[in-house]
């Protein structure tokens, strides 16, 4: 190479700028389906007002005031054309004041695709979070044909958390509100969107509201609870109750709750998780101390009205599948945190990217088959429980053959630590 050819490559790479916090990462050892797919995706941030709402953060024994509630949301899409530019989500760390900047693959306001609708996914953070934590979900299922829709909400982001009250009793209302803001936007963007077929991913506190927004009401001892919502509010999402039965909205297709809270607090029973009709895929730790993994479980069981999975990787706690990898500001300590940042991101035994992928991978399995019909997806939900039980059995063409039970769409070797279970109705 000649000294000239030397400092032009040596110009080129620093004219490229770092890439720093990737949130759109997919391993070579992934599952088939995490892979992005071959749409190009926008981005858009859209300011919603939700009108005359009760602002439980300053309800007292005298009065219960409304206001006009906040919701900014992120949306993901298929887009027109491809700009190759790297997106940039400028936003702050747990601690709610140190800045980090994300990058992805999305095209900031592109325009959108110009022929097709695609389905619409609502994604909903854990307390405290944001509309970027589950980033890599809203990019990667844009490229296949989705429009997401990740919600900051109010009192529960890293720079406003408020009272835990307003978390119990606003989720499932902020995820329908957004679904009919998405329904009434007049934009292009709007008309790309298919609000007739819609799914729901949530985390922790997200999980909880899809799964009261998908009809598991809460039990009489919840809306009493001394740490949940004051005056006896959260009744509006009581089991059996008038104002539950009007929340059910026939849009919602299916859900994905990552560690859902809830059960471990008894917030729900038996009888409020019959209420569920929506199918569900759960995702969880094994080891998750949080919602508590033996809860979820019982969630799992407990819903025997619809058809529902249970995803586990074994020896995850809280953090399993949902955030994005924990971007390099997080590994320093701060004065604000009595823990390092990267805690609240990573997990201890699994690699971050690794649980995306694995969370992509289902997820996309999971929506196309309930959100578009699609009978192909059903060989990646039929699983023999444990994945550790596999054998791979190919035949001379690398077909399978009938001996063949490994998990369809992992390569060999790298469905080790997981379990998938599935209930049907009346189970």
């Amino acid at each position: 190479m000649t000294r000239t050819s030397i400092f032009a490559c040596i110009a080129a790479l620093a004219a490229t700028p770092a890439l720093t916090n990737p949130v759109d990462l997919v391993r070579p050892d992934a599952p088939e389906l995490a892979f992005f797919g071959t749409l190009p995706v926008g981005v858009q941030t859209l300011e919603f007002v939700n009108p005359g709402q009760i602002d439980i953060v300053n309800v007292t024994d005298q009065d219960i005031p409304l206001y006009d509630r906040p919701l900014t949301v992120e949306v993901w899409y298929p887009a027109e054309d491809d700009s190759s530019a790297r997106t940039g989500y400028d936003t702050v760390l747990r601690d709610g004041v140190t800045p980090v900047t994300l990058t992805g693959r999305a095209t900031r306001d592109a325009d959108p695709a110009a022929e097709g609708m695609f389905p619409l996914i609502v994604i909903s953070h854990g307390y405290p979070g944001n509309r970027y934590l589950m980033a890599h979900l809203g990019e990667n299922l844009a490229s296949k044909g989705f429009v997401t829709v990740s919600v900051d909400h109010t009192d529960s982001t890293y720079s406003d958390q408020g009272a835990f009250g307003s978390t119990l009793y606003h989720r499932p209302l902020d995820q329908r509100f957004v679904i009919d803001q998405m329904e009434a936007l007049e934009s292009r963007l709007g008309g790309i969107i298919d609000t007739s077929v819609v799914g729901i991913i949530g985390y922790s506190m997200g999980g909880y509201g899809a799964l009261v927004f998908g009809g598991a009401g809460v039990t009489q001892q919840a809306t009493e609870a001394a740490w949940g919502t004051p005056r006896g509010l959260l009744t509006a999402h009581l089991s059996g109750s008038e104002s539950l039965a009007a929340l059910r909205d026939p849009r919602v297709r299916a859900i994905v709750a990552i560690g859902p809270w809830g059960r471990n607090a008894d917030v729900w029973d038996a009888n409020g998780m019959a209420g569920l009709d929506t199918p569900t895929l759960i995702m969880a730790g094994g080891s998750d101390d949080v919602s508590v993994y033996g809860a979820i479980r019982t969630i799992f069981e407990e819903a025997g009205n619809t058809e529902r999975h249970l995803l586990t990787f074994v020896n995850a706690n809280h953090n399993a599948a949902a955030p994005i990898p924990a971007p390099a500001e997080a590994w320093d300590p701060v004065e604000t945190l009595d823990f390092v940042p990267f805690e609240h991101y990573a997990d201890p035994v699994w690699d971050s990217t690794r649980m995306n992928n694995i969370a992509q991978h289902f997820a996309t399995a999971f929506f196309d088959l309930h959100l578009r019909g699609d009978v192909s997806r059903r060989p990646y939900l039929e699983l023999i429980p444990n994945a550790n039980d596999g054998v791979v059995a190919l035949d001379e063409e690398a077909l399978p053959t009938d001996d063949h039970t490994y998990w369809a769409g992992f390569p060999a070797r790298t469905a080790r630590g997981l379990r998938f279970e599935t209930l049907s109705v009346g189970e």
